[in-house]
């Protein structure tokens, strides 16, 4: 499972710390033969508008029902869960008879979760050539938008009714 920020101003040191830390990843990984945290998806995060996001998962080969999109507490939740296909239908009696040179697509379910500004809300999500495209809004009600307050010049002034 990955975590992250969701930020709207992604700050230099982030990528910096995260992009060394990959590459510990990465190294920890070969040595033990695990695989590494960064293997879940990537995924792009763009300001559309002033209140609006788009955010796209690459998820190359995921049906649209093995994908889950769950919004909850603050958090937005991504998650695949690869179905298990029956013997007939996938070949897998093939497979069995033939052995692996190398297999480097993602096979493994997997889970992002992103923790989102208050109000933040998904507006609708799609499926298309293997990019899964999630829309948000951020709508803040008026009552906790800022406002300015005008400062008075030389205190109050009080109409005396003659």
């Amino acid at each position: 499972m990955s975590v992250q920020q969701f930020s709207v101003f992604p700050s230099l040191s982030d990528s910096v710390f995260s992009d060394r830390f990959n590459r510990i990843d990465k190294l920890f990984s070969q040595l033990t033969g695990d695989s590494p945290v960064t293997s879940v998806p990537a995924y792009d995060l763009q300001r559309v508008e002033d209140n609006r996001y788009a955010l796209t998962v690459s998820v190359p080969g995921w049906k649209e029902h093995e994908l889950e999109i769950e919004l909850r507490g603050g958090r937005l939740s991504v998650a695949g869960h690869r179905e298990k296909p029956s013997q007939e239908a996938s070949g897998e009696a093939r497979e069995e008879n033939t052995s692996w040179i190398h297999r480097g697509i993602s096979r493994h379910d997997f889970q992002l979760s992103f923790s989102i500004p208050e109000h933040m809300k998904v507006t609708g999500a799609s499926l298309a050539e293997g990019l899964l495209s999630i829309d948000l809004i951020q709508e803040i009600p008026e009552s906790e938008k800022p406002r300015r307050i005008p400062i008075a010049i030389g205190g109050q002034r009080t109409l005396e009714h003659q």
